[in-house]
């Protein structure tokens, strides 16, 4: 009989110590093998594409792009793969996204290893979980749509991020290869839609969706 092939699993997360211990948690079961980890949203857009992972263990909050827009950008690429959501602040704001972009699953950072272990087996069996503090937001969420969400485009809101992680308009226009032009003109449309008008407030709005952590 031939082997059974593992299940191929990408750990995105800005913190290099838990990635390492989620990896060591994930291949003790022989099912899965670790096949790459990413710190930033940019380079997991890249080591997606290359490795062509089965699961990808997605933290929400990551430079450079969020794990929302992650999402987003790996189900359009490979509508096959199973996405865990992770996060040490979720919100009912981040809930709205993250099941709104077709996550399979979402548990806070502080849950226990047999709660992580559980959440992981179950959306890779083709499963959904969600962790207990999160199951609460839904609630909430549900029971409270937001007038403004969707609002934004996918460029927009990666402008949004980059302006929220102070970065300039020319830093922007480099890091997403647009003409400062256009994204002076996509900084006025999200303030236009939103109804902000400085930096400080865009910043706070980027907290509350969950754009960036605090």
């Amino acid at each position: 009989m031939s082997e059974i092939a593992k299940i191929r699993v990408l750990i995105v997360d800005d913190q290099t110590m838990f990635r390492e211990l989620l990896a060591r948690l994930i291949v003790q079961d022989p099912r899965f093998e670790i096949v790459g980890n990413a710190g930033d949203g940019r380079e997991a857009l890249e080591s997606f594409s290359a490795l062509k992972p089965d699961l990808v263990i997605l933290d929400l909050m990551l430079p450079g792009l969020n794990g929302i827009d992650l999402l987003r950008q790996f189900l359009r690429e490979r509508p096959e793969v199973r996405i865990l959501v992770i996060s040490g602040h979720p919100s009912e704001e981040a809930v709205r996204g993250v099941l709104k972009a077709g996550a399979h699953g979402f548990i806070e950072k502080n849950a226990t290893i047999e709660l992580l272990r559980q959440s992981v087996h179950q959306v890779a069996d083709g499963g959904s979980y969600f962790g207990p503090c999160v199951a609460n937001l839904l609630r909430n969420a549900v029971a409270n749509p937001t007038a403004d969400e969707g609002m934004l485009t996918h460029r927009e809101r990666e402008i949004l991020q980059l302006v929220a992680e102070g970065h300039s308009t020319k830093e922007i226009a480099v890091i997403l290869t647009l003409s400062i032009k256009t994204v002076d003109n996509h900084r006025s449309n999200i303030m236009k839609k939103l109804n902000i008008h400085d930096i400080a407030s865009l910043t706070r709005y980027a907290i509350k969706v969950g754009l960036i952590s605090v």
